[in-house]
C-alpha cells in the first residue's frame, strides 16, 4: 500500500475539539471507586475510531484492520497519528495520547478499536484525562499491551472495556460470535464456551485446557497480559484483584520469566483472596527440548496450584486466533467443570 493513501484519508482523523480536557490528565495516587459505566452498545453503520496506541502497525496490518471493521459494518475514522512511528512506538506519546483523546470526544465516534497493540500504552497511563473519558464513554476494544489502558480505564472511571481482537487480528467466526454477543447484540446472559479444537493444537501442547484446581467462581472480570499486569505493579494502576475474576495470557516468555512475573504477582497480591484465576493459551511459552526447565504447565501448577481458589488453563484468549471477548468489570462466573464462563450481565446499554 502506498502511504500517499492513507494521506488523504488521515484528515478523516483531525483533532477534534478538547476545549476543558487539556492533554495532559491526571491521576489519584490511590484507585478509586467508581460506579460502573457500561458504553453504548455498536450497531452496523456506526463510524469506529481506529488508533494505534502501542506499537507502529505496517501498511498491510493497517489494510486488515480498515477490512474487518468493513465487513463488520462499520465507517472507520482513522487517528490523526496512526501512521506515526518513533522507533519501536506508533509515534511520541503525545501523539499516541492525542489520537485516544480525540477519538473519546468525537461526537462522530461511536466506538474505539485499537488496530494493533505491542508496546507504549502504560507509557500514556499518568497523562491521560480520566475525566474527558468519563464524560464520553465509548467501547474501547483490544488486548495484548491494550490491557494497560483497559484496566487503568476501569479503575479511573467506571468504563467497561472489553479485552478482545485488535483490528488486524485474523476475525474467524469464533471472534464475530462473542463480538456480536458483548458489543452488538448484548444479552442479559451470555455463556462462553471453549473452542473444541484450535488450527494449531496438535503441534503445540499449550493449547490443552487443564484444570488446576476446580471449582466455580463469580465475580467482576480484570487482567490480560501477564506481563503488563506485572509491570503495572507498584504504579497507581495496579490492578484490584479483590474478589475478582483475574484472567492472564502471555505470549514468547520462558517458563521461567512466567514464574518470575507470577511470583511477582503472589508477592504484591493475596491471591486467594482473587474468587479465581482464568488462563489463556500461553502461546509459545513452553521450554526448548534442551532448556534446564520446568514445562509450561509445571510452571503454572507449581505458582498456582496450591491456591485455594479455581484455577483454570487454556480458556480461549490470548494470542490466539480463535479469541473470545471479555469485558473488563463486568460479574462473570466461571466453571472450572465446563470450562465455561457466564457474563451475568451485559457489558453494554
Amino acid at each position: 500500500m502506498k502511504r500517499r493513501h492513507f494521506g488523504k484519508q488521515l484528515s478523516i482523523g483531525a483533532l477534534a475539539s478538547l476545549t476543558g480536557t487539556g492533554l495532559w490528565g491526571s491521576h489519584s495516587p490511590q484507585p478509586s471507586q467508581h460506579k460502573l459505566i457500561k458504553p453504548k452498545r455498536l450497531k452496523k453503520g456506526d463510524t469506529i475510531g481506529l488508533i494505534t496506541p502501542g506499537s507502529y502497525i505496517d501498511d498491510e496490518s493497517l489494510e486488515k484492520a480498515i477490512s474487518n471493521m468493513e465487513e463488520m459494518g462499520f465507517l472507520v475514522k482513522m487517528g490523526e497519528h496512526i501512521r506515526a512511528e518513533r522507533g519501536f512506538n506508533a509515534g511520541t506519546d503525545k501523539e499516541r495520547l492525542e489520537d485516544l483523546h480525540t477519538m473519546f470526544a468525537d461526537e462522530e465516534v461511536a466506538g474505539i478499536w485499537c488496530a494493533r497493540g505491542g508496546y507504549g500504552c502504560s507509557r500514556l497511563l499518568p497523562m491521560i484525562n480520566y475525566e474527558l473519558i468519563k464524560k464520553h464513554p465509548k467501547a474501547l476494544i483490544g488486548y495484548s499491551d491494550i490491557t494497560a489502558l483497559l484496566n487503568a480505564i476501569q479503575q479511573e472511571t467506571g468504563l467497561v472495556g472489553f479485552h478482545g481482537p485488535v483490528a488486524a487480528s485474523t476475525f474467524t467466526d469464533y471472534n464475530r460470535i462473542h463480538l456480536d454477543a458483548l458489543l452488538m447484540n448484548p444479552r442479559p446472559i451470555h455463556q462462553i464456551d471453549m473452542m473444541e479444537t484450535e488450527p494449531d493444537a496438535e503441534k503445540h501442547n499449550s493449547f490443552t485446557p487443564e484444570v488446576i484446581r476446580d471449582g466455580v467462581a463469580e465475580g467482576a472480570l480484570v487482567g490480560g497480559n501477564l506481563s503488563l499486569l506485572a509491570a503495572m505493579i507498584g504504579t497507581p494502576y495496579a490492578i484490584d484483584v479483590k474478589d475478582k475474576i483475574l484472567f492472564v495470557e502471555e505470549i514468547g516468555e520462558k517458563p521461567y520469566r512466567i514464574d518470575r512475573m507470577l511470583t511477582q504477582m503472589r508477592q504484591a497480591y493475596d491471591l486467594n483472596q482473587t474468587a479465581g484465576i482464568l488462563l489463556g493459551v500461553f502461546e509459545d511459552c513452553q521450554p526448548k527440548e534442551d532448556d534446564r526447565s520446568l514445562s509450561l504447565m509445571e510452571t503454572l501448577r507449581d505458582r498456582l496450584g496450591d491456591l485455594k481458589v479455581p484455577v483454570l488453563y487454556g480458556f480461549s484468549f490470548g494470542h490466539i486466533r480463535n479469541q473470545c471477548t471479555l469485558p473488563v468489570g463486568i460479574r462473570a462466573r466461571m466453571n472450572t467443570a465446563g470450562g465455561t464462563v457466564t457474563l451475568l450481565e451485559a457489558g453494554v446499554e
